[in-house]
Order: C-alpha cells, then structure tokens, then sequence
C-alpha cells in the first residue's frame, strides 16, 4: 500500500494542476490514495530544504510529490515535480491532464484564499487554548508557595483557562523552586499546563500576561537606614520594568503585594516602565481589608463574610487607614431581622465608641503582626482575590480596597499608587469616588499621601544621586 504525498505554495499554478490530476486519479482509481500538504508562499523554501535535506532528496522547485510506503516504513520514495508526475500519470495509467493556463491561476488563487482561511482559523483556535503566562517572582517566599495552587485550581479565571506559572528567584534558590514545580506537578492540576523555575533575569517576563511581584527587603532600620531600604527597592523596580516592557505582553497587568514597600514598588514600576500601561499596575490591601473584617466579626460574635465594605486607605505596607464609615452587616443577629440581602450599619451596632475610637487603632499594629509574619496564606489569597475580580468583576455595589495609581480621587496627590475603594468590571477598575469622606478621613489621607509622597520622592533622589548625568 502507498500513499502519494503532494506538497506546493498555495499560489502555485504547477501544484494546482498537480493536485487536480492527484484527485482525479484518487477518484476513480481504488488503489491510488492521495495526501496534500498546502504550504504559505513564505514558509515554501525554507520547508522544501527541510525535508530535502532530512530525505537526501534535490528538488528545488513547487510542487514536490513523493511516494510512502506504508507498509514498509522508511523515507519515500521522490517522484518529482509537475512535469514528472504527468510522466508517470501517463505511464501507469494512461491518464493525462489538459488544465489549461487559465484554469491553473484561477485555482492557484483559490488555493491561496482557502490555505490563509485555514491559517487563520487555526491560530484562533490555538489563541482560545493557548496557556496565560503568569510569572511570579522571588518565587521562593511562602506567599508564593500557597498561591500556586489557588491559581491552578480554576477558580480565579474559569475552569475553561489553562495557566502556565513561571517562578522567578535568584540562583541560591534554584534548588527551593525545583522543588516547588515537582510538588505543583505531583498534585496534576488539569488546568496547569506548566510550571517552571527560573534564574536567569535577563529572560524574565517572556510573554507574560501577569507578573506577581513578591520581592522584599528585610527591613531593619538597626542595621540601615530607610533610605537605603528604598534605594534597594528602587533598584529592583529599574531591573524589572524595562523587561516587563521589553519581553511581556502590551496588556500584561502586573501585581505588587509583598511585606515591604508594595505601594512604593508599584510606582517606581509605573516610573522605570512608562510604556506599562499605568491603570494596569497595583498594589494588593485585600490582606488588610480582610484581617480587619475578621477582628470585627470576632468582635460583634458573627461570621466573618457577613462585614463588608470596609475601606483600607494608604500605604499596604506601611501606614494604613481603616475606615469603617461605609461598612455594613449582613446576616447579623439582632433584634431586627429581615431577607439575606438585608444590611445594618456596622457602626451603629457597636455601642463601644471607645473600642472603635482605641482598640481599632491599637489593634492594627496587631494586625500588621499578623499580616507581616504570617506564613503567606493570607497575601496568597488576597492576591488570588484581587485576580479573580480584575478578571470576572467583583460582586455587585461591594466596596474592594485595592492600591491604584493616584489621579487626584479623593484629594490624594497624583502619580503615587494609593489603596483606596474600588470596584472591578470587565478587566479594569474604578475609583468609587461617589462615596462621601468626612473631614476627619481626609485629615487621614492627607498624612498618608505624604507619607508615600517622600518614599517617592527619595527614591527618585537616590536614583539622581546614583546616575547624575542620565537625570540632567
């Protein structure tokens, strides 16, 4: 048993009238069998020295039409091109095409329609199933180590979008995250296309649809001082950004959550990365928002899903507000009962003014404890929250804290990433600036402003320092 195998430029009049002769031949002869292979005008050279090259076949021209056994294996057997396919048409079977000029450019224009439709179907139907390029990096710290699996498990962007994760850290860690993608492979997620370490800087980011950036420095101002924490952060974020603008995608939405200087990591990225699209960069304060929510529900003996709506304002990693002006109770038992929809103030359930006005303030350096030194299950699924809302929209008329880029909301200065209430649709955010903030907020958001303001502004001071010249 054979198989003739045909192979032209889809714009080639030769393989037009060869492979209408090919199909008339497989017609109405039993035993003939016939395989097309329609290359693109560009690709054709390259291909034919391919597989002439892989066989040992000369042939230089389209179409090339060989013969394969299949009952025998090896490389086929050359036949030729045009003219020496119509030989051996004659010769075994007496058959003879009579296409005529016209009728070859006609067809070899058709030929090239349907071979670019085809092209064309093809890579859309690859582009729904092709992976989301997600790379994390300093990839070995434990916020990591717990988001793989809320990422692979297919609850933040459906259960229809295979991921690829890309762990990025420093060479001494290698070892750590060779680990972590053969325990992320032992556990077969279906949606987990791939999982791969990464060491190399120079390669990070390549296709990258979300970039997770986790890097801290280890704060301590016994050793040194502030300012040379932030000009370690600044150096980070001169390294990152021109990469992300170099290797990742042009809507690639990039993440900054962390122990240490989240908002401030974001904006200098903003800064070093102006062709990242501004609205696509933020900073996670979903770990407060939800630390909060629980201290709350622990306090009013409720169940913690039931607190919403309160506000985290300011720095993530640094001075923070928490507002409860707006936040609301569902589900709360007290006197008054109504439909599961149905809300109460949370401010007018607790009669200890006291407690709101101290305990609440004392207890955000608790707080900070908890969030800072714990084992990154929180910021894990704060920053798989946060994902699953940029991408599917969060719920309904629900207040979401997240650090965006500043342009005047609220009175806040512009150009600093500020954590501020949000909502999320269709792949972008907006500032919920219908809310009224009283005199004493502001008061608040004006004291954290400045405070990112200076962090900001030392940091571009140390970079001027560093490279005098480039900043005249």
């Amino acid at each position: 048993a054979a198989v003739a195998m045909f192979t032209g430029k889809a714009n080639c009049p030769y393989y037009a009238k060869a492979e209408l002769l090919a199909d008339y031949l497989q017609t109405n002869l039993p035993s003939f069998r016939v395989h097309k292979i329609t290359q693109h005008p560009d690709k054709w050279e390259q291909w034919l020295h391919d597989i002439c090259e892989t066989n040992g076949w000369e042939h230089r021209q389209s179409p090339i039409i060989w013969r394969e056994l299949l009952d025998r294996g090896g490389k086929g057997q050359l036949l030729g091109g045009l003219n020496d396919f119509l030989e051996y048409a004659q010769k075994y079977y007496g058959i003879t095409s009579m296409m005529l000029s016209e009728e070859m450019l006609a067809i070899a224009e058709e030929n090239l329609q349907a071979h670019l439709e085809i092209v064309k179907e093809d890579e859309e139907i690859k582009s729904l199933i092709k992976p989301m390029q997600i790379w994390i990096t300093s990839a070995s710290v434990p916020i990591s180590y717990h988001l793989i699996p809320l990422l692979a498990n297919g609850e933040v962007f459906g259960m229809t979008t295979e991921i690829s994760i890309h762990l990025l850290d420093t060479e001494q860690f290698k070892e750590m995250l060779r680990s972590i993608v053969m325990e992320a492979e032992d556990m077969a997620f279906p949606l987990l296309r791939s999982i791969s370490e990464h060491t190399k800087t120079d390669q990070a980011f390549i296709d990258a649809d979300i970039i997770i950036v986790l890097d801290d420095v280890l704060l301590n101002l016994e050793v040194q001082s502030l300012e040379n924490y932030i000009r370690e952060v600044s150096e980070i974020c001169q390294v990152y950004a021109p990469l992300i603008e170099k290797n990742a995608k042009s809507e690639v939405k990039v993440i900054s959550s962390g122990k240490t200087f989240a908002n401030l990591k974001a904006t200098m990225l903003r800064i070093y990365g102006p062709s990242i699209r501004p609205e696509n960069i933020i900073a996670i304060s979903t770990s407060w928002e939800s630390a909060a929510k629980a201290m709350l529900a622990r306090k009013l003996n409720m169940n913690t899903a039931g607190v919403k709506d309160v506000i985290v304002w300011g720095n993530v990693t640094g001075s923070i507000y928490i507002d409860l002006s707006h936040a609301k109770l569902y589900g709360y038992d007290c006197a008054i009962r109504g439909p599961p929809n149905f809300q109460r103030p949370l401010l007018s359930m607790i009669y200890d003014s006291e407690w709101i006005h101290s305990e609440l303030v004392s207890a955000q350096s608790t707080l900070s404890s908890r969030v800072s030194r714990g084992t990154g299950m929180l910021p894990a699924h704060a920053v798989a929250t946060v994902l699953r809302y940029w991408y599917h929209g969060s719920p309904s008329e629900e207040i979401i804290s997240v650090g965006i880029l500043s342009e005047g909301q609220f009175c806040i200065p512009e150009g600093i990433i500020f954590s501020m209430p949000v909502r999320l649709q269709n792949g972008n955010w907006e500032a919920m600036t219908e809310l009224e903030i009283n005199e004493t907020t502001q008061k608040v958001l004006g004291r954290l402003a400045h405070e990112l303001v200076q962090e900001k502004l030392v940091a571009l001071k140390e970079v001027n320092e560093m490279h005098p010249y480039e900043a005249e």
